[in-house]
């Protein structure tokens, strides 16, 4: 069996364990041969692909991004994308397609299997943690951690300068990258796109903590909305799936709070450098044991079918159902953490 793999999306770290454990399982287990598409699904568009053996990767396991690229093209904007795909698989042998992406790549895979008949296992992979169909996703953990350790260290600069610090997160239209960052890092004010904020309670908040003699740190996702107005965007250009760029709220958030109670307020943009770098022992744990159970949904025929961690394990659910809807914060969890604020 010939077996094609591919990464789509935004890169994330824990892409590479992935791979790695696929075709370390793959060739040493099962015989089967394997070839990786080139930068998402562009690869099987174009046939732009790379050699996948057992030298090849080596030594991937704590590298981030992905050694065979990553995109957001989508096939399904292309004139007859699904049809040379399938061409183009034909042509290489491959026989299966292990899909590692998030809901829109994963997305394609859906369609690929449930109505071109196109045999896909998919790999959770976003540091956002919106897929409904896994407890947790690879990359999460790294970007969490990340943007802990960026928490601790504006607490000391905002202290000797006694200045707010707001520090936009990722996240998109989840709160999750924020709710676990910010309770970790003890920041005093948490917005998430799952509660719209009023920007007055903020700003009493924020007051209330310059009493106490601390300097506030606010942990905002690029998601998060105010109570009155609508998602701030610095650019409104759309992706190839339709999604706006988001970010841009912390700043404008900084420039309310300046405004309505006299005190500075500088702004930290983490952006992308939450999805770089090595991923974290966590990451790379539970991206080998997906690349293990992947392998293995491929060799048993079980395709259409995403793997998935409930609890301590790893089982196999529709990719159709794990993305049918994104995972949300729980109010109950927000309420939970609101005792820190202010």
């Amino acid at each position: 069996m010939r077996v094609g793999v591919l990464t789509g999306g935004g890169d994330c770290p824990g892409l590479n364990a992935v791979i790695r454990a696929v075709v370390r399982k793959g060739v040493q287990e099962y015989g089967y041969d394997f070839v990786g598409f080139r930068d998402g699904w562009r690869g099987p568009l174009e046939a732009d692909t790379v050699r996948l053996d057992i030298p090849a990767v080596r030594g991937i396991l704590p590298r981030g991004g992905t050694i065979i690229g990553s995109s957001r093209t989508n096939p399904l904007k292309h004139e007859n994308g699904i049809r040379r795909i399938k061409d183009n698989l034909s042509k290489l042998e491959v026989d299966a397609l292990i899909v590692i992406g998030g809901e829109d790549t994963l997305g394609v895979a859906t369609r690929l299997t449930d109505e071109h008949d196109v045999p896909c296992v998919g790999v959770p992979k976003t540091i956002d943690n919106d897929l409904s169909g896994t407890d947790y996703t690879f990359g999460f953990d790294t970007a969490v951690n990340i943007a802990t350790e960026a928490i601790d260290r504006l607490h000391t600069t905002a202290e000797s300068h006694m200045r707010v610090l707001v520090c936009e997160v990722m996240g998109r239209h989840t709160g999750w990258i924020a709710i676990h960052s910010g309770l970790a890092g003890g920041a005093n004010v948490i917005l998430i796109p799952e509660q719209r904020f009023d920007v007055q309670k903020v700003c009493d908040w924020v007051t209330s903590r310059f009493k106490a003699s601390y300097a506030p740190i606010v942990v905002v996702a690029e998601g998060a909305m105010p109570r009155d107005g609508d998602l701030v965007l610095k650019d409104q250009s759309l992706d190839s799936f339709g999604h706006v760029r988001l970010s841009g709220v912390g700043e404008w958030l900084a420039k309310e709070i300046e405004r309505r109670t006299g005190k500075e307020a500088r702004t930290t943009v983490l952006g992308h450098v939450q999805r770089g770098g090595t991923p974290s022992a966590f990451d790379r744990w539970l991206a080998t044991r997906f690349g293990l159970h992947a392998i293995e949904a491929v060799r048993d025929g079980d395709f259409g079918k995403m793997v998935a961690l409930r609890g301590t394990e790893i089982v196999r659910v529709p990719i159709a159902e794990a993305t049918a809807e994104l995972k949300t914060v729980n109010p109950e969890l927000y309420d939970e953490v609101g005792v820190f604020f202010g």
